[in-house]
């Protein structure tokens, strides 16, 4: 089965502003999702990894890209295709709290 990468953001104010049942909703959402195999976290500090041709490990904190919200957390989630995928996250604590869920098809490699 196809499987999807998930970028949720979502900040403490727009998860405060969102009604508990809601909330509680959506949390119940997330358990679902881990019942059924998704793999899921809390977005932590990132550190940026270079190695120039290969030739010594240089590292930066804090992230690359950029966003108007803050990354909150990632998953790793299966369905038959991108429609499934993006119903599957409509309802998670990022997608209702004001925040936004990416979806990216995960193209394996050989």
């Amino acid at each position: 089965m196809p499987r999807f990468i998930t970028i949720g953001y979502g900040d403490a104010a727009g998860y405060a502003r969102t009604p508990r049942p809601v909330r509680d909703a959506a949390h119940d959402e997330d358990a679902k999702l881990r019942s059924k195999g998704a793999v899921m976290g809390i977005a932590g500090t990132p550190v940026q990894v270079r190695n120039p041709e290969a030739r010594g490990i240089e590292t930066s904190d804090g992230p690359f890209m950029s966003s108007a919200l803050p990354v909150a957390g990632f998953a790793i989630i299966e369905a038959a295709d991108l429609d499934e995928a993006i119903k599957k996250v409509s309802h998670v604590p990022c997608a209702v709290a004001h925040g936004v869920v990416e979806v990216w098809p995960l193209q394996e490699t050989a």
